[in-house]
Protein backbone atom coordinates (compact mmCIF):
# COMPACT_ATOMS: atom_id res chain seq x y z
CA UNK A 1 0.00 0.00 0.00
CA UNK A 2 1.26 3.43 -1.24
CA UNK A 3 1.20 6.44 1.22
CA UNK A 4 -1.42 7.71 -0.96
CA UNK A 5 -3.81 4.79 -0.62
CA UNK A 6 -2.75 4.92 3.59
CA UNK A 7 -4.52 8.49 3.77
CA UNK A 8 -7.21 7.20 1.95
CA UNK A 9 -8.13 4.32 3.88
CA UNK A 10 -7.79 6.88 6.91
CA UNK A 11 -9.97 8.93 5.52
CA UNK A 12 -12.46 6.38 5.14
CA UNK A 13 -12.09 5.05 8.91
CA UNK A 14 -11.83 8.45 10.26
CA UNK A 15 -15.49 9.12 8.49
CA UNK A 16 -16.79 5.96 10.28
CA UNK A 17 -15.19 7.31 13.24
CA UNK A 18 -16.72 10.77 12.79
CA UNK A 19 -13.58 12.62 13.43
CA UNK A 20 -15.19 15.49 12.32
CA UNK A 21 -11.18 17.79 12.12
CA UNK A 22 -8.95 14.46 11.07
CA UNK A 23 -11.73 14.36 7.95
CA UNK A 24 -11.02 17.58 7.04
CA UNK A 25 -7.18 17.22 7.34
CA UNK A 26 -7.37 14.54 5.45
CA UNK A 27 -9.49 15.65 2.67
CA UNK A 28 -6.77 18.77 2.43
CA UNK A 29 -4.28 16.14 2.09
CA UNK A 30 -5.80 14.21 -0.60
CA UNK A 31 -6.81 17.63 -2.54
CA UNK A 32 -3.04 18.38 -2.57
CA UNK A 33 -2.16 14.83 -3.60
CA UNK A 34 -4.74 14.96 -6.54
CA UNK A 35 -3.69 18.94 -7.63
CA UNK A 36 0.10 17.99 -7.92
CA UNK A 37 -0.90 14.62 -9.93
CA UNK A 38 -3.13 17.07 -12.08
CA UNK A 39 0.42 19.21 -12.37
CA UNK A 40 2.09 16.31 -13.11
CA UNK A 41 -0.18 14.87 -15.95
CA UNK A 42 -0.01 17.95 -17.73
CA UNK A 43 3.63 17.34 -18.57
CA UNK A 44 3.45 13.92 -19.43
CA UNK A 45 3.70 13.38 -23.28
CA UNK A 46 4.68 9.72 -23.68
CA UNK A 47 1.79 7.81 -22.49
CA UNK A 48 -0.07 5.31 -24.36
CA UNK A 49 -3.58 5.57 -23.68
CA UNK A 50 -6.15 6.57 -20.40
CA UNK A 51 -4.95 4.06 -18.08
CA UNK A 52 -1.21 4.62 -18.78
CA UNK A 53 -1.68 8.63 -18.14
CA UNK A 54 -3.04 7.64 -15.37
CA UNK A 55 -0.79 5.18 -13.90
CA UNK A 56 2.31 8.03 -14.91
CA UNK A 57 0.74 11.01 -13.45
CA UNK A 58 0.10 8.97 -10.00
CA UNK A 59 2.61 10.32 -7.27
CA UNK A 60 5.14 8.31 -5.91
CA UNK A 61 5.38 8.54 -2.21
CA UNK A 62 8.55 10.40 -2.11
CA UNK A 63 6.36 13.21 -4.14
CA UNK A 64 3.22 12.62 -1.54
CA UNK A 65 5.45 12.86 0.89
CA UNK A 66 6.54 16.57 -0.48
CA UNK A 67 3.27 17.74 -0.46
CA UNK A 68 2.84 16.86 2.94
CA UNK A 69 5.61 18.42 3.94
CA UNK A 70 5.01 21.56 2.51
CA UNK A 71 1.64 21.27 4.22
CA UNK A 72 3.58 20.73 7.58
CA UNK A 73 6.13 24.10 7.08
CA UNK A 74 2.30 26.38 5.87
CA UNK A 75 1.03 25.04 9.33
CA UNK A 76 4.33 25.70 10.97
CA UNK A 77 4.46 29.67 9.86
CA UNK A 78 0.81 29.70 11.14
CA UNK A 79 1.24 28.70 14.36
CA UNK A 80 4.07 31.13 14.71
CA UNK A 81 1.92 34.13 13.38
CA UNK A 82 -1.06 32.92 15.61
CA UNK A 83 0.76 32.82 18.62
CA UNK A 84 2.40 36.90 17.53
CA UNK A 85 -1.10 37.53 17.07
CA UNK A 86 -2.32 35.99 20.29
CA UNK A 87 -4.84 33.40 18.71
CA UNK A 88 -3.95 30.24 20.79
CA UNK A 89 -6.99 28.98 19.93
CA UNK A 90 -6.19 29.00 16.43
CA UNK A 91 -2.66 28.13 16.88
CA UNK A 92 -3.37 24.73 19.09
CA UNK A 93 -5.65 24.16 16.03
CA UNK A 94 -2.85 24.29 13.64
CA UNK A 95 -0.79 21.93 16.06
CA UNK A 96 -3.00 19.40 15.97
CA UNK A 97 -3.26 19.57 12.19
CA UNK A 98 0.40 19.36 12.35
CA UNK A 99 0.61 16.34 14.65
CA UNK A 100 -2.39 14.43 11.67
CA UNK A 101 0.29 15.69 9.39
CA UNK A 102 3.37 14.35 10.70
CA UNK A 103 2.30 10.66 10.73
CA UNK A 104 2.53 10.36 7.26
CA UNK A 105 5.84 11.48 7.24
CA UNK A 106 8.83 9.34 7.82
CA UNK A 107 10.57 10.09 11.10
CA UNK A 108 13.04 13.19 11.44
CA UNK A 109 16.85 12.24 11.59
CA UNK A 110 18.61 13.43 14.63
CA UNK A 111 21.19 16.45 14.15
CA UNK A 112 23.90 14.46 14.56
CA UNK A 113 23.00 12.38 12.05
CA UNK A 114 22.46 15.39 9.60
CA UNK A 115 25.53 17.17 10.55
CA UNK A 116 27.05 13.92 9.76
CA UNK A 117 25.33 13.67 6.33
CA UNK A 118 26.21 17.40 6.15
CA UNK A 119 29.70 17.43 6.05
CA UNK A 120 29.75 14.16 3.98
CA UNK A 121 27.92 16.62 1.71
CA UNK A 122 30.55 19.74 1.84
CA UNK A 123 33.27 17.47 0.91
CA UNK A 124 31.71 15.61 -2.19
CA UNK A 125 31.52 18.77 -3.50
CA UNK A 126 34.46 20.47 -2.42
CA UNK A 127 32.71 23.25 -0.91
CA UNK A 128 34.39 25.91 0.72
CA UNK A 129 32.51 29.24 1.32
CA UNK A 130 29.18 29.91 2.05
CA UNK A 131 29.00 30.77 -1.89
CA UNK A 132 28.30 26.88 -2.41
CA UNK A 133 25.55 26.30 0.14
CA UNK A 134 23.28 25.81 -2.52
CA UNK A 135 25.10 23.21 -4.47
CA UNK A 136 25.58 21.55 -0.78
CA UNK A 137 21.96 21.66 0.06
CA UNK A 138 21.28 19.79 -3.16
CA UNK A 139 23.12 17.00 -2.79
CA UNK A 140 22.38 16.94 1.19
CA UNK A 141 18.23 17.07 0.35
CA UNK A 142 18.52 13.97 -2.27
CA UNK A 143 20.31 12.33 0.58
CA UNK A 144 17.38 13.23 3.59
CA UNK A 145 14.62 13.17 1.53
CA UNK A 146 12.36 14.84 3.53
CA UNK A 147 13.68 13.16 7.16
CA UNK A 148 14.26 16.51 8.42
CA UNK A 149 13.36 20.18 7.86
CA UNK A 150 15.15 22.22 5.17
CA UNK A 151 15.64 25.25 7.52
CA UNK A 152 17.00 23.15 10.05
CA UNK A 153 19.68 21.56 7.46
CA UNK A 154 20.15 25.12 6.22
CA UNK A 155 21.35 26.71 9.22
CA UNK A 156 23.60 23.38 9.65
CA UNK A 157 25.16 23.66 6.40
CA UNK A 158 25.39 27.49 7.20
CA UNK A 159 27.13 26.72 10.65
CA UNK A 160 29.83 24.18 8.84
CA UNK A 161 30.80 26.26 6.20
CA UNK A 162 31.33 29.48 8.10
CA UNK A 163 33.74 27.83 10.49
Amino acid sequence: MDLREKVQNDLHESLRAKQERKVSILRLVLDSIIKREKEKRMTIKDAKDEADLEKKSRLTDQETIQAISSMVKRSKESIEQFETGGRQELADKEKEEMEILNQYLPEQMPEEEIRKLAEEAIKEVKAESIKDMGRVMSVLMAKIQGRADGARVNSIIRELLTR
